[in-house]
């Protein structure tokens, strides 16, 4: 098992200044850190890795699609652009040294339609998703798609759906990952979701339901860990959570209040919670 902790909590663009954070990061017994994928500044990923290898830190690493780069749109540009942001995205974590990269990378964050999913649409994200992962797979990096509640998309929102989504797909560098915070609000039982992902997941977000610090909310702990347990999953589990030190990112998290003592409170306690946890 590996614990890692994602750096939206302190930053969405990691560059240098952020070196005694990771340091710290080391300090506190994580074993990698979640790096954001939105400024596409190669140089900067170069030299961020070069330190996490320095520190001996491993990474992950996260990204979005905008509506312009939606690659379920009908319009056959915007798929286009939804590709080539996934390619541009993947050099940046081959430059970092990251393994995999994450997200809601199969639709747009936020658009919707008015209505449920096409099967013309699963059809088109599919497509772009093998190619991406084509690209993906000469950087040896894996692509994971990761399911959402229904209040922040409408193409993916539980593990089955995932799961048969990459399945379909069937390319190795193509995978799904399962997030506690969006299982809290889909799922009837963690237990199940994660059974019936289990051969397509290979990535946690550990998440309280407010996105504070784990194991201090109202997420179902012990169905979480036990379906982990039973699968015998040994991949990343990393803390996603979210604070009010980014403002842009608060709104768009619908962070309002504060919901933690301190930034360094909420990674202490939550890394010793995921260890008992799963200890």
């Amino acid at each position: 098992m590996k614990y890692g902790l994602n750096l939206l909590l302190w930053t969405a663009s990691v560059d240098e200044t952020h070196f005694p954070l990771l340091e710290q990061i080391k300090g506190w017994g994580y074993d990698g850190v979640e790096l954001p994928v939105f400024d596409m500044n190669l140089e900067t990923f170069t030299k961020v890795g070069a330190k996490l290898s320095e520190l001996g830190l491993g990474s992950t690493a996260v990204t979005v699609c905008t509506k312009e780069e939606n690659p379920i749109d009908p319009d056959p540009a915007v798929r286009a652009a939804g590709l080539a942001r996934l390619k541009k995205a993947t050099d940046m974590v081959a430059a970092a040294g990251a393994t995999h990269l994450l997200g809601p990378i199969h639709s747009a964050l936020g658009e919707f339609t008015g209505k449920g999913r096409t099967e013309e649409e699963w059809k088109r994200g599919q497509e772009i998703l093998a190619q991406a992962a084509d690209y993906a797979q000469q950087q040896n990096v894996t692509l994971v798609v990761e399911y959402l509640n229904r209040f922040e998309c409408y193409f993916l929102n539980c593990a089955e759906d995932a799961a048969r989504f990459t399945r379909e797909v069937n390319h190795p560098n193509l995978k799904m990952m399962y997030d506690t915070f969006h299982a809290n609000i889909e799922e009837k039982c963690p237990k199940t979701a994660i059974k019936a992902c289990a051969d397509q997941m290979v990535h946690v977000h550990i998440s309280e339901n407010d996105r504070s610090t784990p194991g201090e909310g109202g997420v179902n702990w012990d169905s979480n860990f036990e379906g982990l347990k039973e699968v015998g999953y040994d991949g990343w589990m990393v803390i996603e959570a979210f604070g009010l030190a980014l403002p842009d990112l608060a709104a768009a998290t619908r962070i309002w209040r504060k919901m933690f003592p301190s930034e360094e409170h909420l990674a202490t306690q939550g890394l010793k919670f995921m260890k008992s946890r799963m200890g």
